[in-house]
């Protein structure tokens, strides 16, 4: 399977925000949209970062009010990213072995879409269940 096809199967919509936003501004976006991380991006750059819970929370333990706080100072500046052509078994792989629940999906036109570990979880399982599906009726027959 490609990632074209999970991006395929959900909402094109991708939330960005300006790298000048705060955190409170971020706080609303994740709650307004339930998502758990926001492509960081500007006029010229479709993809600055990315900013997640995980960045807030770890943020959060150095005691300061950090809600006026812009979020340039705590998205990830180094992007993991997918070509819509890629397959999900390297997707999976990447989001593995960074440790990340999040990968951008940019081709060299932008931003095309954002994957998560959700959407690849419910993609598998479409899979698995396709498969079962076609085991069960061959036994049938």
């Amino acid at each position: 399977m490609r990632i074209r096809e999970i991006l395929h199967a959900k909402s094109s919509d991708v939330v960005t925000l300006r790298p000048s936003s705060t955190i409170r501004e971020l706080i609303e976006l994740l709650a307004e949209h339930n998502i758990g991380a926001v492509i960081v991006a500007d006029d010229e750059n479709p993809v600055l970062g990315i900013v997640s819970e995980r960045d807030v929370v770890r943020r959060l333990t150095s005691g300061e009010d950090i809600l006026a706080t812009a979020v340039e100072e705590i998205m990830t500046r180094e992007v993991k990213t997918a070509a819509p052509n890629d397959s999900v078994d390297d997707l999976m792989l990447i989001m593995t072995e960074h440790r990340i629940r999040h990968v951008p999906v940019v081709t060299g036109d932008g931003l095309r879409g954002i994957v998560s570990i959700g959407d690849v979880v419910k993609s598998r399982i479409g899979e698995l269940e396709f498969e079962r599906d076609q085991l069960e009726s061959y036994v049938q027959s």
